[in-house]
This record gives structure tokens, sequence and C-alpha cells, in this order.
């Protein structure tokens, strides 16, 4: 196996690991379980996010690092539309404080709107992933 065969499986493991989270998002979300459904929606995200940039090149060991490459890379360039890349730090700071600050509770109606606003970044970005295998 070649390192572009190689790539080209891990972004497909990240691209699974995607649909993986947004179906525990949804399932933790009708359980009211919001916090975790929080943290799922936005793993769902970095994973597609991660996958693009690999494709790309690009690989980061912090989530720092990744936002910071999105926002370079993907938004700036135009690939990524400025309402994605706003979802995206917006997932990321709600994933901060459910994840590390205490006695944090989410709206149901915000987490509901953050899924499908991440149903449509994610298949967005998989969409572009997918042309750039096609395109090889």
């Amino acid at each position: 196996m070649n390192e572009q065969e190689n790539i080209q499986d891990v972004v497909m493991y990240w691209i699974g690991k995607a649909k993986e989270s947004l179906d525990s998002a949804y399932d933790e979300m009708t359980a009211d379980r919001l916090s975790f459904s929080v943290n799922r929606i936005y793993y769902a995200c970095f994973y597609v996010i991660s996958a693009l940039l690999l494709q790309k090149g690009l690989k980061f060991k912090k989530h720092s690092g990744v936002r910071s490459a999105f926002h370079q890379h993907l938004v700036k360039s135009g690939m990524i539309s400025n309402k994605h890349g706003i979802l995206y730090d917006e997932l990321y700071e709600a994933r901060q404080r459910g994840d590390y600050i205490e006695l944090i509770n989410f709206e149901r109606e915000q987490v509901e709107n953050w899924y499908n606003q991440a149903k449509d970044f994610t298949e967005t970005v998989i969409s572009i992933i997918t042309k750039n295998i096609q395109s090889t």
C-alpha cells in the first residue's frame, strides 16, 4: 500500500467516525442528554474537517490546530462557507463549556439547531472530499 492509499484509508475512517458521531448525537439528544449531544455534534464536524485537511496534506495533534487550519485553509479560501466557519467556532466553544465547566446546561432548541446545521456541515465537507477523490 502506498502513502496516498494510506491517507485515503484514514480519510474514510474519519468520515465513518463523523457519521457515527452524528448518529450518537441524535441518540443523546433524543434521550435528553444534551451536553453529550453537543460533544458528539462537535466531534462529527471535527472528524470531517480533520479528514479534509489530511486530504490536503495537513495533520494536527490539537483541536486548536485543526480549528486554525480550518479557517486558514478552508474558510478563507472560500472552500467552506463563512456560516460553516461560524458554526464550527460555536460548536468548539460549546463543547469546551459542556466538557469542562460545571453546571452547564444547554437548551434543547439550540442543540437541535446545532445538530441540523452539523448534518449540513458534514454532508458539505464529505461532498468536497468525495469530489477530491474522484478528481485524482
